[in-house]
């Protein structure tokens, strides 16, 4: 038909910016905060500097914020800056097996579309290479019906407080609130997810909230790796095919794939029925077919796992610490795991007691590559685990599928490939080997939650039942010194004594109280 034409990415979400989280001005602000604060955490990590983000919020009008987020990272190329705010799906890191916050490179530049398309302004970025003298200074419109980028303004700046970073500037239609959908709730779960990141936030009011770093403890850099033959569909293998530099098949496999050795290739050949010194470009669709079913059931090593960065124990414990100063904190990284050929990793933790208010259900610390989860809870995996374990065999009060109490449960998932449920990133997809791994480190942390709640039970028991023989003691023992012959006082101070030997704090736990109580100082 004479009226049909092509759609640009850009366009498509201009009609459809719900998909990607702005669904209403509350929710639109969060997700702007979140993919520039998501961005500055991974440069920052990328060069190993220790973050500090800074995130101002003005508000304009009526329903119109202002927002700006500087980092310390090493800073943008100058001819880089324009298409990472001004094109949809530009980016780094959607080709690479590669742990990462970011995944499709639609995030930052779709802020820029929202501010745009609410505001009619573009976007102001301000960077300033490490070790580089100018500070650039760039307005980007994003021409939709293309999606490539505007430049409204491109000049260099000497007035901008900074040593090195990048400093984004946009207006938006927002609303800022308090509550658990807020911008200072997102940035608190970021900061538990992030203890070595110093995170300020300015708001609208005028009030200062700091969230400081305590640890200058990077978690592992993570390195990319090749894709496995067990994660590979036919389209992909015959886009690798048709795109490789390879001059055989053998070759092919050995160079673009990873775990796949000499001995390897010629096993999944030998299955297929392909000559070794076939040249890629001669393989028909059958073929293809007959290596993709080959390659999916010969034995295989599992992908390396040094793709993966996860956040480990030490480090989630002083999150933990430091934002909730919970009494009793318990953490589990599990071991790797793959799920079709991509390599995963589970971290779960508990805070229980302290600050933590005790009334109602539990808090929930949903997390993906250290990105929190704030949205579409109930559709999460994560979810699906917590209320599939049996909280009562770990010490813990249950309500239905859900614990009681002052309790905060996390549940982290880092993987080269997240499968979430939605563009938006939101929520972690009900797959069975996913949930069923994150059921494992729950209940690990759980038993951990279990034998400290049973020594503080037994704690408390023995220090009810001190309470009660030693008020009995100062009764009687008048009348026991009289049938000894002995001081009153004497008797008093030698039942006390036993009462201490047999009723009082133990020497363990002694030190675990001194533990908890140094840690909360």
């Amino acid at each position: 038909m004479a009226d049909h034409r092509e759609i640009s990415v850009a366009e498509f979400f201009e009609k459809n910016r719900h998909l990607l989280g702005f669904n209403n001005p509350q929710k639109a602000i969060i997700t702007c905060v979140k993919e520039a604060v998501d961005n500055s955490l991974d440069a920052c990590e990328e060069e190993k500097i220790l973050p500090e983000i800074h995130v101002n919020v003005e508000e304009t009008g009526d329903e119109r914020l202002r927002l700006q987020v500087k980092d310390n990272a090493v800073g943008i190329d100058r001819s880089k800056i324009p298409k990472i705010f001004g094109k949809l799906l530009y980016g780094s890191k959607f080709h690479k097996l590669q742990q990462t916050r970011g995944q499709q490179g639609i995030g930052i530049s779709a802020s820029g579309l929202y501010a745009q398309l609410t505001t009619g302004k573009p976007v102001k970025i301000y960077s300033k290479k490490k070790g580089n003298e100018d500070t650039h200074m760039f307005k980007v419109h994003i021409d939709t019906q293309e999606n490539e980028p505007e430049i409204v303004e491109d000049r260099i700046v000497d007035d901008y407080d900074f040593d090195h970073g990048t400093s984004i500037d946009m207006e938006i239609e927002g609303k800022y609130t308090h509550g658990h959908h807020s911008v200072p709730t997102y940035l608190k779960h970021t900061a538990i997810m992030n203890p070595y990141a110093k995170l300020v936030l300015n708001e609208p009011d005028g009030n200062k909230i700091e969230y400081p770093r305590v640890s200058k403890d990077l978690p592992p850099r993570p390195k990319e790796i090749k894709p496995h033959p067990h994660g590979v569909e036919l389209g992909i293998l015959m886009r690798m095919v048709e795109n490789t530099n390879a001059r055989t098949v053998s070759s092919f496999l050995k160079s673009e794939f990873t775990r796949v050795g000499r001995t390897s290739a010629e096993n999944i050949l030998e299955k297929a029925g392909i000559n070794k010194k076939k040249r890629p470009p001669t393989l028909e669709k059958a073929d293809m077919e007959d290596l993709l079913d080959a390659m999916q059931n010969v034995n295989l090593q599992n992908p390396p796992t040094n793709c993966l960065s996860p956040i480990g124990e030490r480090l989630i414990d002083e999150g933990l610490e430091k934002e909730l100063n919970p009494e009793f904190v318990a953490s589990v990284t599990r071991s790797p795991s793959v799920y079709r050929g991509n390599p995963y990793q589970i971290e779960a933790a508990i805070a229980f007691g302290g600050d933590i208010k005790s009334k109602g259900t539990y808090k929930m610390l949903r997390y993906a590559n250290k990105v929190p989860l704030l949205y579409k809870k109930s559709s999460c995996a994560t979810t699906k685990a917590v209320r599939e374990t049996d909280w009562s065999r770990y010490g813990l009060k249950q309500k239905g599928e859900r614990p009681k109490g002052p309790v905060y449960i996390l549940v982290h998932m880092a993987s080269v490939w997240v499968p979430f449920t939605s563009e938006g990133k939101e929520a972690v997809a009900n797959y069975p080997e996913i949930v069923k791994e994150m059921k494992l480190a729950l209940q690990e942390v759980g038993r951990k939650t279990k034998t400290y709640l049973s020594k503080k039970r037994k704690a408390k028991a023995r220090k009810k039942k001190k309470k009660q023989l030693t008020a009995y003691g100062k009764v009687v023992s008048p009348s026991i010194a009289d049938l000894a012959g002995a001081e009153d006082e004497r008797v008093k101070e030698q039942l006390m004594e036993i009462l201490n030997d047999r009723y009082g704090e133990t020497s363990q736990e002694k030190v675990e109280s001194q533990v908890i109580k140094n840690d909360r100082t």
